[in-house]
């Protein structure tokens, strides 16, 4: 009778199977790529709309009256050595090491959160100063793109404290390493788009 029973329920819906299976190991990686190639298009896009504007002064003040190169320098070595450091605790994650990657990882983001901090004071100078955002097309193109590169930086700073403290309650999991990989990739990407930022808006922006 049981027998019976078992040979003529029905088959499992094939829903059953798909909802049970493990997702792909790379799938998370492969994904965070993807997005990368996303922000890609958004900051050249930005880059375009510099490019453009980028002398449009409407009669304010030009990249040279209102960039402060030497502060920009400081600010620059700042987000590099972040993202030394930031491959330093990668390869004491690599090692097993929980506590100087933690140690590292709360480094990067001291520099980050450094960075940040100089920007925004940065920004208030401009301001203070009458070369706000709705001053000239130059200047409303320059704070969308470097406050753009800011707000990525400050959500990477807010994924990095999540991280750590998912870290530390729970340790180095096959989640925790994948979900750190994908944040140093987030990290050194806006490293490389900060070069382009310093080197095309502000070097190229003084010059003109």
């Amino acid at each position: 009778m049981n027998t019976t029973a078992i040979d003529t329920a029905p088959p499992a819906p094939a829903d059953y199977y798909c909802l049970t299976e493990s997702p792909p190991r790379n799938g998370t990686l492969l994904g965070f790529w993807i997005y990368l190639m996303s922000d890609c298009f958004i900051f050249a896009s930005l880059f375009a709309c510099y490019a453009v504007l980028g002398t449009a002064y409407a009669g304010g003040p030009t990249g040279a009256e209102v960039l402060d190169l030497p502060g920009l320098a400081v600010n620059t070595a700042l987000l590099l050595v972040s993202s030394v450091t930031f491959g330093f605790a990668m390869l004491e994650m690599a090692r097993g090491r929980k506590g100087a990657m933690l140690g590292w990882l709360a480094v990067a983001g001291l520099l980050a959160a450094a960075f940040v901090s100089l920007e925004i004071r940065e920004f208030l100078g401009m301001i203070a100063e009458g070369a706000g955002p709705g001053r000239s097309a130059f200047l409303s193109s320059f704070f969308t793109l470097v406050a753009t590169h800011g707000l990525h930086v400050t959500l990477g700073i807010l994924w990095l404290v999540v991280l750590v403290v998912q870290s530390i309650r729970f340790g180095l999991t096959e989640d925790n390493v994948r979900r750190l990989r994908c944040l140093s990739m987030f990290w050194h990407f806006l490293d490389l788009v900060w070069v382009g930022v310093f080197s095309y808006v502000y070097l190229v922006g003084v010059v003109r």
